[in-house]
Parts: C-alpha cells; sequence; structure tokens
C-alpha cells in the first residue's frame, strides 16, 4: 500500500482540540494497516516531517496525502492537485466543493450523508472515530450526581439547567484539561452533553461527539443534544436522553429521577463494538486497498461522469418544469 501522510498544522498547542486528537488516534491505527505519518503545514516541529519540505521529493507517487482540517481543505486541496489525495471528513458546513479525484472517509454516517449529497461522482467510505479501551464502566461507586463540560455547552445548559441542579443535587463543571477522563466519567451518574448551540455559532456541525459515547461506555446515564455526528448512535429513549426537553424544570425532574435509580437506560454492549479499534481496523484495511486500487486506475481514466454542479442543478430544475408543461399541452 501506499504510504499514507497525515496532514496537520500542528501536533498540539494552539491546534490541540478534539478533532487532532482524534485524527492522531485514525494515524495510530493506521500505522498497524500500512506505512504512515504525520506531517505538519503551518508550525514546524521537531522531528516531524514539514509538507513544504516534503514536496521536493520527487518521488511521491506511492503516497497519499490525508487532509481533514476543515477551513485548510480548499487551500491543500488545491496546493495537493498533482498528488493522492484523501479528505478524512469531520465535521460538514465549510461550504467547499471537492473534485470527485479525491476519495472521502467520513467520521460519521451523519457526515457520509452530506457528502453523498454534494459529492455524488465521490468514492464515500465511512470509518468511525475510535472509543480508547480505557473508555468502560468499572462499576465505581458514583460520588458525582451529574457531570459537565463546560466547553461546548449551551447558554441554557450553564446559566440555568446547572444552577437549578445545584440545588438538589451535586454537580462538577470541567472547564479544564482532565488528564483521567475515563475515570472521571465512571465516577459520575449523569452526563449532560449540549452542543447544538455552539455549532451553530461556528457555522459547522458537530461531527462525531466523542464525550456522549465514552460517558455511556464508562455507564452514565448521557443527556444530550442530538445534532450532527451525535444522531449516529445516540437513541433517546432507548440509550440516552434528549436534553432541553421544553422546559428546565421538566428537564430537572428527569435528570433527578434518573439519579434517584427510578430508571437506568444501559446501552447494549454491540454499541460500542463499533467504535472500537478491532472494528475500525478491519474497515481501514477494506478502505485502504479500495482506494489504491483507485489511485492505481485513476492515472489511466479521465473522470466523465458530469458533476452536480449548482448550474446543473438549475438546468434540470428547469427542464423538470419545461417537461411539466410540455406533458399539460
Amino acid at each position: 500500500m501506499r504510504t499514507l501522510y497525515f496532514l496537520v498544522p500542528g501536533t498540539g498547542g494552539k491546534f490541540a482540540c478534539g478533532g487532532l486528537w482524534a485524527e492522531l488516534k485514525t494515524l495510530h491505527l493506521a500505522k498497524q494497516v500500512c506505512c504512515a505519518e504525520v506531517v505538519t503545514y503551518r508550525q514546524k516541529e521537531k522531528d516531524t516531517l514539514f509538507l513544504d519540505d516534503l514536496l521536493h521529493n520527487q518521488n511521491l507517487d506511492d503516497a497519499i496525502f490525508v487532509i481533514s482540517w476543515g477551513f485548510d481543505i480548499p487551500q491543500l486541496a488545491r496546493k495537493l492537485a498533482a498528488y493522492n489525495v484523501v479528505y478524512h471528513a469531520h465535521s460538514t458546513g465549510y461550504g467547499f466543493k471537492l473534485p470527485a479525484s479525491i476519495p472521502i472517509v467520513t467520521v460519521s454516517r451523519n457526515t457520509m450523508g452530506y457528502w453523498g449529497q454534494h459529492a455524488p461522482n465521490s468514492l464515500i467510505y465511512y470509518l468511525p472515530n475510535q472509543i480508547s479501551d480505557e473508555f468502560q464502566n468499572l462499576h465505581l461507586e458514583r460520588d458525582i450526581d451529574v457531570l459537565v463540560q463546560a466547553r461546548k455547552s449551551s447558554h441554557y445548559l450553564l446559566q440555568q439547567l446547572i444552577p437549578a441542579l445545584k440545588q438538589r443535587c451535586n454537580v462538577v463543571v470541567v472547564d479544564s484539561y482532565v488528564e483521567d477522563l475515563a475515570g472521571l466519567f465512571n465516577r459520575a451518574k449523569v452526563y449532560l452533553y449540549d452542543s447544538a448551540e455552539y455549532w451553530a455559532t461556528q457555522g459547522v456541525s458537530e461531527g462525531f461527539g466523542l464525550q456522549p459515547m465514552e460517558a455511556m461506555a464508562c455507564g452514565c446515564q448521557v443527556f444530550s443534544s442530538v445534532n450532527g455526528g451525535l444522531s449516529d448512535y445516540l437513541d433517546p429513549g432507548f440509550n440516552c436522553y434528549k436534553i432541553a426537553g421544553y422546559a428546565q424544570d421538566y428537564d430537572v425532574k428527569r435528570i433527578l429521577k434518573v439519579i434517584e435509580r427510578s430508571k437506568v437506560i444501559m446501552p447494549p454492549n454491540p454499541l460500542f463494538t463499533e467504535y472500537r479499534a478491532q472494528n475500525i481496523l478491519k474497515r481501514l484495511q477494506i478502505i485502504l486497498e479500495d482506494i489504491n486500487t483507485f489511485f492505481d486506475c485513476k492515472k489511466n481514466l479521465s473522470g466523465n461522469i458530469q458533476n452536480l454542479t449548482n448550474t446543473r442543478v438549475l438546468q434540470l430544475r428547469i427542464q423538470r418544469v419545461l417537461n411539466k408543461l410540455k406533458n399539460k399541452l
């Protein structure tokens, strides 16, 4: 297989975020299937390849560049137009188009559906993010009634619901990096996550929503929004509860009821199997074999399927109207 170069702006510092950690996890898994390395393109780092330096290498036919940083995709796609490129798609809503020569690997079915509509001539695959093995139910005593991470939380959650809950139970709000998040989830009875407002203001979607699944794997009862990639695995009433349910008092009532253990939703174990390393490695092997075959063939082919551009859509709509008028006449 070709060598994979995973492009990220940097591997830490101001670039540190959930999307970066998820990308580096995928890189680690890819190393078990083929040769794979991280490449930075904004800041040079010690013992790490830098994109501009790498492009001076004249022999990159046996390489695939994996791009993923949403806002940088148009620029990177143009810069790497002469090379083999794969887009590892997390969030949606950035508004750019991609040529059909770039296969798209999506982290959620929600994202896959978006690109299935916006890039119908591209090869598209589904490869979920990994839930690390440390996220599991240790069956410990849970001394935290309600756990919330402040980042991405809605104003409603932080300014209305949490103050109301603090009058009735033990609430812990985390607003900094947590070294042992799995341990914290194992101490909590309920985990609250409400990111719809955050992503609406950012103008892009929730790509996957790792924390609610990690919390569920640790035995927490999850109250969450179901926007974007969260809709892949959250099933209100069956493995979670929908947060912001019409009225604050109704949310408080439902959360207190769960804390009292009068009703407990236990997600089935097979839910997490799809997101563990063993399953992802199997999928990755198949996807990479398919993509490598595509790049082998692409050298001798020219794309001749008409793109679904805005102009093309307008033409089809006009033609549909004309056909209706013709049938009436």
